[in-house]
């Protein structure tokens, strides 16, 4: 006979208690237990093998079999390739380009002469049908099946043995095991570690679609994200046409790459070169606005950061921060307050980084002061110019890596000179740009004004 248990369950983290609470004490989130009943069996288990502990020396490196995507910017976020044996879970808002992006690269996969089977609980197989039509599908290759009952999809992967399999999504399936509701923590784990379980046993990579819905009744993907191999998130507005999809967790490669897309009416398209699309619509020296380079991953990127500095009309000024740490943009003010003796108080300040991409990268530092003066003394700055380095609180530009690998890029893109720290300076060798090492905010506004 089974035990029957109630528990509750942060919907945010997953944190179990056996009592309710107002605020979790994982998450710090308020008013987000939510009741759930648990059967554990009573019966006897099978005894554990116990495994012989190995030397370090003793163990072998296996070489990952990988499928490539074809998709230059997908292979290059997943270190190369999808693993076999891998389960890889891809998270984002509603309606951002998850399922699109899925779906276009099995007709590359298909040509591998690789079959893909496609689980949906979402959407009915005529809807599929349609988008693949738009997006120009036409392997043979892929069968669908729509299905919410996680044994039932579990023992279809079981008998049809694909080489890849899509489950979009994770949290419209349910477990008969479980009596909690579809979406639920219980649910979602259960499901996860059914097709974890699949994924080794049987060497098939298992991709895993997780969305938030805007009321946020559904736990987020971040509750899985112990359990699968490879955690991909997109980023960007979905009404804008630009996507990121950025690598938050990798087992099999780096944890640091990014991918560009622009969502287009044929689907998700590949930007290989995205400092030149970020900086497409750029005008040719406007007031309030830098250019700076960035490193995500191993790819530079030049992006740039516009400030709008004005006159309150209220006691209270007005801070806003888009793309960019909001406290951040406080911290830099505080700083030109303080070493260059502005008076910002009494006006409201508005900085954004173009794109519709999110950058929390400390380089990013030395253009946003540069931007908030430039709109503070009305100024244009001179054209052609790029600004990297972190700044203090004290207002020193410090040190950031990678700085020859960021100039060249700024130099492949036309830029002519290259504000940067001085400490940064030692060891370059780049001779193609003029870089001007600065050491402060106040040489750097000496430079540039």
């Amino acid at each position: 006979m089974a035990k029957k248990k109630n528990v509750f369950v942060c919907m945010e983290c997953g944190y179990e208690s056996n009592k309710w609470l107002g605020k979790c004490p994982a998450c710090n989130e308020w008013n987000t237990f939510s009741e759930e009943v648990l059967y554990k069996d009573k019966g006897g288990s099978a005894r554990a093998v116990v495994k012989t502990p190995k030397k370090l020396e003793e163990i072998t490196l296996d070489n990952y079999d990988r499928i490539k995507t074809d998709n230059e910017e997908l292979d290059r976020v997943l270190g190369g390739g999808v693993v076999k044996g891998s389960l890889v879970l891809i998270g984002g808002d509603p309606g951002i380009g998850k399922s699109t992006l899925l779906l276009q690269i099995t007709e590359a996969i298909g040509k591998k002469d690789l079959n893909i089977l496609y689980v949906s609980g979402e959407e009915s197989e005529s809807q599929i049908k349609l988008r693949a039509d738009r997006l120009a599908i036409t392997t043979d290759k892929l069968s669908i099946i729509t299905e919410t009952n996680l044994e039932i999809a579990a023992e279809v992967i079981k008998k049809s043995m694909p080489d890849f399999v899509v489950i979009d999504s994770i949290q419209t399936l349910y477990s008969e095991n479980v009596t909690s509701a579809p979406g639920s923590v219980s649910q979602v784990r259960e499901a996860t570690a059914t097709f974890l379980r699949l994924s080794k046993e049987y060497g098939i990579p298992i991709v895993i679609v997780g969305h938030v819905t805007k009321e946020g009744a559904i736990a987020g993907p971040r509750v899985l994200e112990h359990m699968v191999d490879v955690v991909l998130y997109f980023e960007g507005d979905r009404h804008g046409s630009y996507r990121v999809l950025r690598t938050v967790k990798n087992r099999f490669g780096s944890t640091n790459e990014i991918g560009v897309f622009e969502m287009k009416d044929k689907g998700l398209v590949e930007i290989s070169n995205p400092s030149e699309v970020m900086l497409s619509s750029r005008n040719e020296s406007v007031i309030g606005s830098a250019i700076t380079c960035l490193i995500e991953g191993t790819r530079p990127l030049l992006v740039e950061t516009q400030a709008l500095v004005t006159s309150t009309n209220f006691g209270m000024p007005r801070r806003m921060a888009t793309g960019i740490d909001y406290n951040k943009v406080i911290l830099l003010m505080a700083v030109l307050e303080k070493k260059l003796g502005m008076q910002l108080g009494g006006y409201d300040a508005y900085v954004n980084l173009t794109g519709g991409i999110k950058i929390s990268e400390p380089a990013i530092d030395l253009a946003i002061v540069a931007a908030i003066i430039s709109s503070y003394k009305n100024k244009p700055i001179a054209d052609k110019t790029v600004f990297i380095g972190e700044v203090g609180l004290t207002g020193e530009v410090r040190h950031i890596n990678l700085i020859e690998k960021r100039i060249n890029e700024a130099y492949k893109l036309g830029f002519k000179r290259c504000i940067v720290p001085k400490v940064s300076c030692k060891d370059l060798k780049s001779k193609d740009i003029e870089v001007i090492p600065v050491k402060n905010v106040s040489e750097m506004i000496n430079m540039i004004f």
